[in-house]
């Protein structure tokens, strides 16, 4: 490859071995996705798709010539990523994958009684699932006292829901049915008519209004609701629909299948003893142990197949998770390792899997299981190449390639390229993090009390009792699934609603949504220009006036594709700046409003001179390791880990005392460098030297033996989890036989051990 130059990269020209594990490193920002992810993988998708036939390729995503001057040598190329999948109801560990149809085709040959083909095991089948949820192991209805207002009439607003506020498509379907007056109130109408109301499916009207569609066919409230709502999840929903849904929806298990979503005749077929359902709960390693005492000679190459999916499920560290658990609920990394597993084992070979930092999320232990697995991609004649931070993946490949020096405008360029032990002597960021050794705290601060959580028993945790210092840095350790964000990040905001959990969920916003918006700096970004142009503040905004006419102010023009990913393609007209003409003749000192947003927050608080307050905000933003990200940035772009970030950048500046604080981080350096770790180690001892109280559920042995406090969890994960292992100094840990954990700390020397 030469002359890449996509997103931050500088001219960079390489050479990626075949058949090798490659891994891609470098500070956050510095440019390792836009090497790996939006360069090779995205150019070699874009070359795939242009081999099929004009019919085929309409119906594919569409990617844009890579920004490079040549690119050679290319194969069929996959990428996983950590995008969580969608909350697709239906959707399970097991289907996503591909567990589950090796399943039910396992109790199709040898349950007793049969109950018919591999269908009929199917939750996602007519022929296999329960009737009475239609296959989903829960009923969800409508609470018609929190939906109705019976005192007004629809022309008064009376159902209390968005879709049907007055004004709308659905309103006017009501209210030109010709079924009830419109202005009389509910409670006034006759019980029949407001039956028919509520309640009429597909029914022919005999007298609607000249408004009325003319097919004159009538679905009541509630048909709609649930057809629009509960039977399918719809894949945009705005604010207000997803709190008026919290508000009427109920929900409960279906008391036909207790929540098994199996019809009656699966639910009896046993295999030893237990159901699909039983199979589907246990948790992938008791699952493992069940299938290995299978002995039937008739399916035996169906037990193997099963068998070696199940192996690399509980490989990759998600032997805690059970086949029936839904998809949605999966973290970034967690969807990753599924997808992963449905690679491993394949029979293709000369392909390229490109990986982003599949170690998040993982405990040490699992990584080196995990790197093992990667190695057998690539010994099947593979290449795999690895966007990661994690030094053992670093110190396992094959070639390396360090990206740098630093993030953003500051980094784009080849640091390093060569074998792993090569990078001792290059002095780059990664060697010097790999030769830093990690250091217990000399000198652990004295706690101002403390919370106790006691009996804890939600998820597997087993009466847990522990008791969390005040005034401290404490970290929460364990293997993946061991209890650790469920004790902390669940139970004790639960127990003490002081504390406030910044995790690694989804922001809420839409497809405008910017760290600036996150941040409350693009109402004085507006002002500011406002001020400057003479302009009114909505030409400013890509939701208001300004927005570009050509893509609504999104700065791509999305295509859907319907069963496949949306494709989305830079808009022409604005060139992705999102705004308008008009609103780009203004400027303040020299700049447009698509240039500040397209600066990082250091850049961007020294136009807003004006505003102090946006200026603070902004500072933490690049406090909390954002410094690289264009402060315009769409969220949807967005890592878990620079969620977080982002999340807790709201937070401190909103905060503005940290002496009051009390925090939960859920693994805050997740997709962090070395470099950066140190520096959020550094934030952190501010806060705590400030009187904040911060509490980490951390994998990172460099963040977990910097704390003053550790509780470990554990000893395994699911069944195996959910006790108190250690809790002390982290000098304490290496010295408990029972932790994980502490197998992977160093020996500390006796006066630590002792502190």
């Amino acid at each position: 490859m030469e002359g890449a130059r996509t997103h931050n990269l500088r001219e960079v020209s390489v050479r990626l071995p075949k058949h090798r594990l490659t891994v891609f490193t470098g500070v956050s920002g510095s440019g390792k996705s836009s090497l790996a992810f939006d360069t090779v993988a995205a150019e070699a998708e874009r070359l795939v798709t242009g081999a099929f036939p004009a019919f085929v390729r309409n119906r594919l995503p569409q990617h844009p010539a890579a920004d490079v001057d040549r690119v050679d040598g290319l194969v069929f190329t996959t990428t996983v990523d950590q995008r969580r999948f969608t909350g697709n109801a239906r959707s399970t560990v097991g289907t996503a994958s591909d567990t589950a149809p090796l399943l039910r085709l396992l109790f199709s040959r040898i349950g007793r009684p049969g109950a018919g083909f591999s269908p009929a095991y199917s939750f996602n089948d007519p022929a296999g699932m329960c009737p009475g949820c239609e296959g989903l192991g829960t009923v969800d209805d409508i609470d018609l006292g929190r939906l109705l207002d019976r005192s007004r009439s629809l022309h008064g607003g009376a159902v209390d829901f968005p879709a049907f506020a007055p004004g709308t498509y659905r309103w006017k379907r009501l209210v030109h049915s010709g079924i009830v007056d419109p202005g009389v109130p509910l409670a006034e109408l006759p019980e029949d008519a407001l039956d028919t109301l509520l309640h009429a499916r597909d029914l022919p009207l005999t007298s609607p209004g000249p408004a009325y569609p003319g097919h004159g066919r009538f679905d009541g409230v509630l048909p709609r609701l649930r057809d629009s709502y509960l039977r399918r999840t719809p894949t945009r929903l705005t604010r207000e629909e997803r709190l008026a849904l919290e508000r009427v929806v109920t929900r409960r298990t279906c008391p036909e299948c207790e929540g098994t979503r199996l019809h009656a005749a699966a639910r009896a077929s046993l295999v030893r003893g237990r159901s699909i359902a039983d199979w589907s709960a246990l948790p992938v390693r008791d699952l493992r142990e069940v299938a290995a005492a299978v002995d039937d000679p008739s399916v035996a190459p169906l037990l193997r197949a099963l068998r070696e999916r199940l192996d690399a499920l509980e490989a990759v560290g998600l032997g805690h998770l059970s086949l029936s658990r839904g998809s949605s609920t999966l973290s970034g990394g967690e969807a990753q390792r599924v997808r992963l597993v449905r690679h491993l084992g394949s029979a293709l070979s000369d392909a390229c899997y490109v990986l982003d930092e599949p170690s998040t999320g993982l405990h040490p232990h699992d990584v080196h299981r995990l790197l093992g697995l990667l190695a057998g991609l690539r010994d099947a004649h593979n290449t795999v190449l690895v966007v990661e931070h994690d030094p053992v993946f670093v110190l396992g490949a094959d070639h390396v390639v360090e990206l740098g020096p630093g993030s953003g405008a500051e980094g784009g360029r080849v640091c390093f390229e060569g074998p792993p032990t090569a990078l001792d002597g290059s002095g780059t960021a990664t060697a010097r993090a790999l030769n830093t050794p990690i250091r217990f705290r000399q000198h652990l601060r004295t706690p101002h009390g403390s919370v106790a959580i006691t009996g804890a028993r939600r998820h597997n945790l087993r009466g847990v009792d522990v008791h969390v210092p005040l005034g401290v840095l404490t970290a929460v350790s364990g293997v993946a699934g061991s209890g650790k964000s469920t004790l902390v990040a669940e139970e004790l905001p639960h127990r003490h609603p002081e504390f406030h959990v910044v995790g690694q969920g989804p922001l809420h916003g839409g497809v405008r949504s910017t760290p600036a918006t996150v941040l409350g700096v693009a109402e004085p970004l507006r002002r500011a220009f406002g001020r400057a142009s003479g302009l009114a503040l909505s030409w400013f905004s890509a939701n208001g006036r300004g927005a570009c006419p050509q893509c609504g102010g999104k700065g791509v023009i999305v295509t859907d594709l319907a069963f496949l990913d949306d494709v989305r393609t830079t808009c022409e007209a604005c060139g992705g700046t999102r705004f308008a003409p008009t609103a780009l003749t203004a400027t303040l000192h020299g700049h447009t409003i698509a240039d500040v947003l397209a600066m990082p927050p250091a850049q961007a608080a020294a136009v807003l001179d004006q505003a102090p307050d946006a200026q603070r905000r902004l500072r933490w933003m690049e406090r909390v390791g954002l410094g690289h990200m264009a402060i315009g940035r769409g969220l949807d772009t967005l890592s878990g880990g620079e969620r977080q970030r982002l999340l807790l950048a709201r937070h401190l500046a909103a905060a503005g005392d940290p002496g009051n604080l009390r925090l939960v981080l859920d693994e805050p350096t997740a997709g962090l460098h070395g470099q950066d770790v140190e520096r959020f180690l550094g934030l952190c001892d501010e806060l705590v030297d400030g009187g904040a109280t911060v509490v980490v559920v951390e994998h990172d042995l460099r963040v977990i033996a910097r704390a003053d406090h550790v509780i470990d969890v554990g000893p395994g994960a699911g069944e195996d989890g959910g006790r108190i292992v250690y809790a002390g100094a982290p000098a304490g840990l290496p010295s408990v036989t029972a932790s994980v954990t502490g197998r992977y700390l160093p020996a500390p020397r006796s006066a630590e051990a002792r502190r």
